[in-house]
């Protein structure tokens, strides 16, 4: 069977959340050792003009599930941004990931060429379903992956690559 457009999307996009979900228990542990508040890790940021690690879950999030909605042909739910703790930020991750358990092989298959309309400000882009998933929604969707992992690392979260590649054990490294 040949690698498909569901393979390269919902299966990436599941785990990593997963990933995700471990990596914020790990600093919660972290942060529960060493008497950290955990609003310290909620509010961080790389930089000043950066979105805080709340942003980035919630972008994350977005992209997860935009994405494969987009690529399913169906309307994303919608989740608003109102976490502001650790509890519904880890809430916001299993909600993403029981949606996605949701999207059947059968509703992204076939779809590699169908067009995939992004609206932004000013301008709509336009993708096949194939690019759209390769240049648009995994980068994006791992670059607010990573950008979460890094604030936590910069907050002293004693984290490595494998927690990002295999923080929920789903792979055997």
């Amino acid at each position: 069977m040949a690698y498909s457009l569901y393979d390269a999307s919902i299966p990436v996009f599941l785990h990593m959340l997963r990933n995700l979900d471990a990596i914020l228990d790990k600093a919660e542990a972290h942060a529960k050792a060493n008497g950290v508040d955990l609003q310290t890790y909620v509010d961080a940021r790389l930089a000043p003009d950066m979105h805080p690690l709340t942003n980035q879950i919630q972008l994350a999030s977005d992209a997860a599930k935009s994405g494969a909605a987009r690529l399913a042909g169906v309307t994303p739910p919608s989740f608003p941004d109102t976490e502001t703790t650790w509890p519904e930020l880890k809430a916001r991750i299993a909600k993403t990931i029981d949606f996605l358990e949701g999207v059947k092989r059968e509703q992204v298959d076939g779809r590699e060429d169908a067009v995939v309309e992004l609206p932004l400000p000013g301008r709509t882009l336009s993708f096949s379903g194939r690019d759209f998933l390769a240049r648009f929604a995994v980068p994006n969707f791992l670059f607010h992956v990573t950008t979460a992992y890094a604030l936590l690392r910069a907050q002293g979260v004693p984290l490595g690559k494998l927690d990002f590649l295999n923080g929920a054990g789903a792979i055997a490294i």
